[in-house]
């Protein structure tokens, strides 16, 4: 067994450490969700945290980990009597994001199901997770069905598995840790409010710290069990500060005082619900208890405040996460000085977060938008409705319109792609369409299909009784359409026929609106760009539209239309790419008037590369940005080109009366 880094070593990152703590004074505050850089601890930390949990009293024998106090009525294991049991460490249970349903929530013995009536169940992670951690590394790259049947568990606090009216219910309360990179996307709006409190963390800028994190890495990995016997006073020190205050805690008294304070710092903040409200007065109480107190003070909402809402003020995937620590300091003040708050409390011991912590740090950096102030050009390019010349110089940057709700982009046919909400393909999850035998282990079953290819059978296998003899080659497996997730890719001319203020701003508008509309479709998103005389990678294929839409922000325009070479490198992306990931089909969205300028023949050496496009059957759309009176009609030649479909700025909103999915969707030259 790997002797694991103890968490008393693990250099700074106090306020990870205090999360953390905090959920094991007290559990009911519903977990810790970890944000951010890779290399930063957080895996560390987490897995640390299992050492210094209290042991679990469990009923001997039981799979799912019951209380021998007050076993589970309807455990698969049971019934047990109340009586002694035994105790055991607090498990601390890994979910790796390609986990399959089965391997989470358990499965049934399918062919014994039907042929003798049996429920034999093998217990998945969230019934070893019970009374435990349930830990999952890059949380946002989970899918989306075990998304929801983690959702599931965490509200009801038990996991059921269902197999064509064969069930099994049992018990699973877990603390759920999440770790992330914000990199790499988002999470779904819902499991982020699951999580109870967040914490941001980045590797220190301090020489002496980053010095202490290599040295005491390089001892431990020397030998990890000397490095750990040099921190075992620290460990079982804090191991017991967590006994005490899981002790303390039912003594621990919430004011009406601290109460208002909270409901106040909820309502200012605007957040949603009254779950904010909740993890607050439990996290205020774990801090007092963790500080040796019996009052909760102003000084512990504060803290829980700053752990407790950053994450559940975020109103779309673009809204950097955070507080303003100012207004929530006047908030606290103007609902201070309540009558039943103890003036002179004890302060309690000192220690990690001891009497309330310190606030945790913001690590808020610039932000990806430029100053408004910046985005001032000195001279509006095209006087006079004509076009800037193609030679102008850099333009500063433009800020974006609003975004909007835009109309549906989908790639035609089906495909096998990650589960998303964009185009057709045959999932996990969603309507069924059909029977096939199953490849490795029973997913969902297709009753109809398999007493269909038993049925003729029944007499060769001897069948005397009402039970139906069902062997492994019946079992019929159903075939499911639901939706996935695309790679869209963005090709944006920011060339000097672009760069008027006003267009530019639109063209921004509309591909922020874009970026909205695949986060909420659980795509992976790309952006090449092109201007002067080359295009660039702005952004290479990820999860985090958060990054796509701050390079957007702050990209400049001028200089000439290389058309061309934006979708020659548009084209090496997806080659790339689909090495990478060969399921993803691709979603190519160009956003440009059409316009190819510079070099020998530019118009009929885009006109080359857009039919690579098409030979291959990549679908794409063009977002025509012309205007004026007077039209070229050039984008839809080179969705012509391209083999896609052209709309304007105004034909992409969803409110408009053009049918964008048919015409997007009736292209024949394109292969699912």
């Amino acid at each position: 067994m790997t002797t694991p880094f103890p968490f008393t070593a693990v250099v700074g990152q106090d306020d990870l450490r205090l999360a953390l703590l905090l959920n094991a004074v007290s559990p009911a505050v519903g977990g810790v969700l970890v944000r951010g850089e890779k290399g930063t601890a957080k895996s560390t930390a987490v897995r640390a945290l299992s050492a210094l949990m209290p042991e679990v009293p469990v009923v001997p024998g039981c799979r799912f980990s019951c209380d021998p106090d007050s076993p589970d009525p309807r455990c698969p294991d049971g019934p047990h009597e109340p009586g002694a049991g035994t105790c055991r460490a607090a498990r601390m249970v890994e979910l790796p994001v390609g986990a399959s349903e089965d391997r989470l929530v358990g499965a049934l013995d399918i062919e014994r199901a039907l042929a003798e009536g049996v429920k034999a169940f093998e217990p998945g992670l969230l019934a070893d997770a019970h009374r435990g951690i349930l830990y999952v590394d890059e949380v946002n790259l989970l899918h989306d069905h075990l998304v929801d049947l983690l959702l599931d568990a965490a509200a009801m606090g038990a996991s059921y598995v269902e197999r064509e009216g064969v069930s099994v219910r049992h018990a699973a309360r877990f603390l759920l840790v999440g770790t992330m990179n914000p990199e790499e996307g988002e999470l779904r709006p819902q499991l982020l409010d699951r999580f109870g409190l967040t914490v941001e963390v980045a590797a220190s800028r301090e020489p002496e710290q980053r010095v202490e994190v290599v040295r005491r890495r390089l001892a431990y990995d020397d030998d990890p069990v000397a490095f750990a016997a040099r921190w075992a006073d620290e460990e079982a020190a804090v191991r017991r500060r967590i006994a005490a205050a899981r002790e303390l805690l039912p003594s621990v008294r919430l004011g009406d005082g601290a109460l208002r304070q909270i409901a106040a710092t909820c309502a200012a903040f605007e957040v949603d619900g009254m779950r904010a409200d909740i993890v607050m007065a439990r996290t205020a109480t774990a801090l007092a208890a963790w500080a040796g107190r019996t009052d909760v003070l102003a000084e512990d909402v504060r803290q829980a405040a700053l752990l407790a809402l950053p994450h559940r003020r975020r109103r779309n995937p673009f809204d950097a996460p955070g507080l303003d620590e100012d207004k929530l300091d006047e908030t606290l003040e103007e609902f201070s000085g309540s009558e039943d708050d103890d003036p002179d409390p004890d302060p309690g011991p000192d220690g990690p977060g001891g009497g309330g912590g310190q606030p945790p740090q913001s690590g808020d950096g610039p932000q990806g938008g430029a100053d408004p102030a910046a985005s001032a050009e000195p001279g509006e390019p095209g006087e006079g409705g004509q076009p800037q010349a193609s030679g102008a110089g850099e333009q500063a940057p433009v800020r974006a319109f609003e975004p909007f709700r835009t109309k549906v982009l989908s790639v035609p046919g089906v495909g096998q792609g990650a589960a998303g909400r964009r185009s057709r393909a045959r999932t996990e999850q969603g309507r069924t369409t059909g029977a096939r035998r199953p490849r490795g282990a029973l997913g969902k079953l297709h009753l109809a299909a398999t007493v269909q290819a038993a049925a003729p059978h029944q007499r060769a296998r001897g069948r005397s009784g009402a039970g139906l003899v069902v062997r492994r080659d019946d079992l019929r497996q159903a075939v499911r359409e639901g939706r996935e997730g695309n790679l869209v890719l963005f090709v944006v001319d920011a060339s000097g026929s672009m760069a008027a203020r006003q267009r530019m701003g639109a063209v921004k508008g509309a591909v922020l609106s874009l970026l909205l509309d695949a986060y909420q479709r659980r795509d992976k998103v790309g952006l090449v760009t092109f201007r002067g005389s080359a295009a660039d990678v702005a952004l290479p294929p990820t999860s985090s539209v958060d990054a796509a839409a701050a390079r957007l922000e702050s990209l400049p325009t001028g200089g000439r239309t290389p058309l061309a070479a934006g979708l020659l490198k548009a084209h090496e992306v997806l080659r790339v790419e689909r090495l990478r990931d060969p399921a993803r089909r691709a979603l190519v969205v160009v956003v440009t008037d059409g316009r190819a300028t510079g070099g020998p023949e530019p118009v009929a050496l885009a006109g080359r590369a857009a039919r690579l496009f098409a030979a291959e059957g990549v679908a794409s759309v063009v977002v025509d940005c012309e205007s004026g009176p007077v039209r070229l009609g050039l984008a839809g030649q080179l969705a012509g080109e391209l083999g896609g479909t052209a709309v304007t700025l105004d034909e992409l909103r969803a409110d408009s009366i053009a049918g964008l999915v048919r015409d997007v969707q009736g292209t024949s030259r394109k292969v699912a």
